[in-house]
């Protein structure tokens, strides 16, 4: 079954293209769409309302780009309004959730930490999902300001340091052997964060297995591109300097856009 239109991305900004590059990583051969909407971050702290709108808004502006499916790159937007977005329209969707099951049943000190940001921590679906492993010890930190630093391209900031410092240091003493990223944007911190974390605990973020479920949905339902060449395209309504710094490709096609 052939499909050449594109996969549609959104995030609340640049942090989805982490969920991008896994994609892109394991079909390589499919047009993709991602929609940055950086003018709006960070989604967490808006209220559920907010959210929903802000992610019928960008489903609406893939569909208009011909999407066959589209990726919520974002927990935020997965956590808040993914049941809204599957009844409203007809396509399918993939969300993006922190990857609490793996950290969990692995774990040897029954203690992960999680580090997300308000929205996804205070969601319904979050908290329905920590319920389930009432046996492991989770410790959970919102994130403030980790987003807008990415956004504003200070990755290796003093005060991202500051930050990092301030929220995994407790974590560490209670004694997590696993921290899971529960926002798109974080794992372009890993690096930052190994150098914090002792080396027995482990990192894991969603985009391997958003990637596995992507291939899934194509190959299972809506199709696969059977050019030989694909086409990556990216839109954001902010300057697009930070996004083309992040994506380390100059031939990659950024579009900037009010929407």
């Amino acid at each position: 079954m052939n499909n050449n239109n594109p996969i549609g991305l959104f995030d609340s900004g640049i942090g989805g293209t982490s969920i991008w590059q896994a994609i892109h990583h394991l079909l390589p051969h499919e047009n993709t769409i991602y929609l940055a909407d950086s003018k709006n971050a960070p989604y967490g702290q808006k209220s559920k309302e907010e959210i929903i709108a802000l992610s019928i808004k960008n489903t609406e502006f893939l569909l208009e780009m011909n999407a066959k499916m589209i990726v919520v790159a974002c927990n935020t937007a997965t956590t808040n309004a993914i049941k809204e977005l599957r009844a409203k329209y007809d396509v399918p969707f993939i969300g993006i959730e922190p990857a609490i099951k793996p950290a969990a049943t692995q774990s040897k000190t029954q203690t992960i930490g999680i580090l997300a940001t308000k929205g996804t921590l205070s969601s319904e679906l979050f908290n329905k999902t920590v319920a389930t492993y009432h046996d492991t010890k989770i410790i959970e930190q919102v994130g403030h300001g980790l987003v807008q630093l990415i956004e504003n391209g200070e990755i290796h900031s003093a005060q991202m340091s500051q930050l990092l410092h301030a929220y995994l240091t407790p974590m560490i003493q209670a004694n997590i052997d696993y921290l899971v990223l529960g926002c798109s944007h974080y794992p372009y911190l890993i690096p930052q964060i190994k150098a914090i974390l002792p080396q027995n605990i482990k990192i894991i973020d969603s985009g391997e297995a958003v990637a596995k479920q992507t291939q899934k949905i194509i190959n299972e339902k809506v199709g696969c591109n059977a050019g030989a060449k694909s086409t990556p395209v990216f839109y954001t309504n902010t300057n697009p300097k930070v996004l083309r710094e992040i994506l380390e490709n100059p031939d990659y096609s950024i579009i900037q856009k009010d929407f």
